[in-house]
């Protein structure tokens, strides 16, 4: 017999939803990017305590590398890098679930698709092991704005500043779109049938 499964809309997008997409471009797409060496490859995934590579957090195949420490906190760069120190294997689920919050916190916390919510059955050692990646290198911080100068570093936070605010000025707009769409598509209500008296 088939499976019946249950069904759900998708949920509606917001144009203003993707804002912290924006944030972490207008950082990914600065920041230093410093490849790795397989030995160093290696000696993170022997730290993590994997033969295999696997998420770090829930123990599920791995799809990517999650940046461990936020590279965003506040809608403003930590200053990190992308670099082995900072990288952990981590399965798609989790990575967009942990997002920019404190890895530890996300863990043990009650967010959707954090391992506790998922029930990792062995969520206390994998804390464990990712503390001892936390200890085991310390992660290059950069000061972008003093390396930039003063000035360059502020037009690119402008121009950030500026596409968040046509994202919101692009919302209200969808927004009269969708209503006038609603209200020509509004459904009307089947007739009621009259019984004969």
């Amino acid at each position: 017999m088939p499976r019946r499964t249950e069904f759900a809309m998708p949920n509606p997008v917001r144009i203003t939803g993707r804002s912290s997409s924006i944030t972490n471009s207008f950082v990914n797409g600065i920041i230093p990017v410093i490849w790795p060496s397989q030995a160093q490859v290696e000696e993170a995934l022997s730290v993590l305590g994997m033969d295999t590579t696997v998420c770090a957090y829930c123990g599920n195949e791995a799809s990517e590398w999650d940046h461990f420490r936020p590279l965003v906190v506040g809608q403003k760069p930590t200053g990190i890098i992308s670099e082995i120190h900072n990288l952990v294997p981590a399965c798609g689920k989790c990575n967009q679930s942990k997002g920019n919050k404190n890895w530890r916190d996300w863990m043990l916390g009650s967010a959707r698709l954090s391992p506790t919510t998922k029930g990792v059955p062995d969520v206390g050692e994998r804390v464990a092991r990712l503390e001892a990646f936390e200890q085991w290198g310390t992660p290059t911080r950069v000061d972008f704005e003093a390396l930039v100068g003063a000035d360059l570093w502020a037009e690119h936070w402008r121009n950030h500043r500026a596409i968040l605010d046509l994202m919101q000025q692009a919302e209200l707009t969808a927004e009269t779109i969708r209503r006038r769409i609603a209200d020509a598509h509004s459904p009307v209500e089947p007739p009621v049938p009259i019984s004969p008296s």
